[in-house]
Formats: C-alpha cells, structure tokens, sequence
C-alpha cells in the first residue's frame, strides 16, 4: 500500500482508466454520490473504479464517509401533535 505521497502521486497521474484518470474521478466523486452526473460520466465513473483498486479502497471510504454524515444531518422526523403540546406545556411552566 503506497504512503500519502503515493496516493496523491497516484489521484495526479494515476492510470487512464475507463477514459478517466484517478483525479478525474475525485473531482467526480461527489457528483455520483449525489446523484448528479448525466449517464455517460456516471458510467466512466463506475468503469474506472472498476479497474483502479486505489479508487475503488478510497470512494468506498468517501462513500461511507458520506453517508453517515447524510444520516446524522438528516432532520428529524415531525413530532407527533401530542407529544408536541406536551412539550409546549411543560415549556410554558418552566419544567
């Protein structure tokens, strides 16, 4: 496994893959996860991970990175009414 040098060496001028090199794909990556890229980049995405074991260890990791900050932003669901006038009424008196 390359140390950080060679993973930056790697996303700068890493293999031409799929049609993409590694940098590409970085600057892609939040755009797929998005779901924002039209179909053809989105499959030279996909092509290139594919065939990059350096970009498919790290965008499984940015993917994972990503989602659980999606979850742990992710607005809370609505208060039942109840439980919402309880919590007022406890509000109003101080509890």
């Amino acid at each position: 496994s390359p140390g950080a040098a060679g993973c930056k060496r790697c996303f700068r001028t890493g293999p031409e893959v799929a049609g993409l090199r590694c940098g590409e794909v970085l600057a892609l990556l939040s755009d797929y996860l998005d779901g924002d890229l039209h179909t053809a980049a989105r499959e030279k995405v996909e092509g290139h991970v594919r065939g990059c074991d350096q970009c498919a260890r790290f965008g499984g990791r940015f993917a994972a990175v990503v989602t659980a900050l999606r979850q742990r932003l992710a607005p809370l669901p609505p208060m039942d009414d109840g439980v919402a006038a309880r919590r007022a009424e406890r509000l109003a008196r101080g509890d």
